[in-house]
């Protein structure tokens, strides 16, 4: 199976490199995306949005001759669910990793603009249950990676209106499983309406903070092998194209 792996915000495709060996050796092709604008300045991302992030991966699956497995970690779930919604009928399975569907209209967060651009805010900006399992070496190794994002791209709008939610969908949640998320989703709003439309949802446990990419890398390739395991019918033709 052809994986596309998009990163969160302030990633590239190098934040993925420990999590790809394991998806290779298990027989899966798997390409990691840096999304547009990502580490340059101003001048050059000013314009950029969330539909040209959007648009990158569908040219990515468009250029796949056959099913793909898309997989997001935290506001690259927003990316892979547009992607998703732009092409249900290429799609076998969207994979969320500590995040959750996007609601249309909704964006990914709020951060300050500096120079025109939003920087990575550091370990200390995030809550505790987020960065638990991020030791010293590993946080000082990883700083390094980060990058700037265009300054558009976290509060813009997610534009969904295709037939995504028969697309086969698998939630890796850092902390909470699918008991657990299900008794709290209902009080977020349309998002809460948006995972109960989707035709086949998923919830598995990663047991991690919110970068398990960093802190436990096996344990999510695992789990991305146990989900990519799982195709959808929909993209063997049951639905028609």
């Amino acid at each position: 199976m052809d994986i596309i792996l998009v990163p969160g915000l302030w990633l590239d495709a190098s934040s993925w490199d420990s999590v790809r060996p394991a998806l290779e050796a298990a027989g899966h092709h798997a390409t990691a995306l840096t999304l547009p604008g990502v580490g340059e300045p101003a001048d050059a991302s000013a314009d950029l949005g969330m539909s040209d992030w959007v648009d990158a991966v569908v040219t990515q699956i468009d250029a796949t001759p056959g099913p793909v497995v898309l997989v997001g970690h935290s506001g690259g779930g927003n990316v892979v669910w547009g992607a998703a919604d732009a092409r249900p009928d290429r799609v076998a399975r969207v994979i969320f990793v500590d995040t959750v569907p996007p609601a249309p209209g909704s964006g990914i967060s709020e951060f300050p603009v500096v120079d025109g651009v939003i920087a990575f805010p550091g370990w200390d900006f995030f809550p505790e249950e987020d960065v638990h399992d991020l030791d010293a070496e590993t946080r000082t190794r990883t700083l390094a990676l980060t990058k700037t994002v265009p300054a558009r791209v976290p509060t813009d709008p997610i534009a969904l209106a295709g037939d995504r939610h028969r697309v086969a969908v698998t939630m890796l949640m850092g902390s909470l499983s699918q008991e657990e998320l299900e008794a709290q989703i209902d009080q977020w709003g349309e998002y809460g309406e948006e995972y109960r439309a989707i035709d086949d949802v998923t919830v598995k446990k990663i047991g991690s903070g919110h970068w398990p990419q960093f802190s436990v890398p096996d344990r999510l390739a695992t789990l991305i092998n146990e989900s990519v395991a799982h195709p959808q019918a929909a993209v063997d033709g049951d639905h028609g194209a």
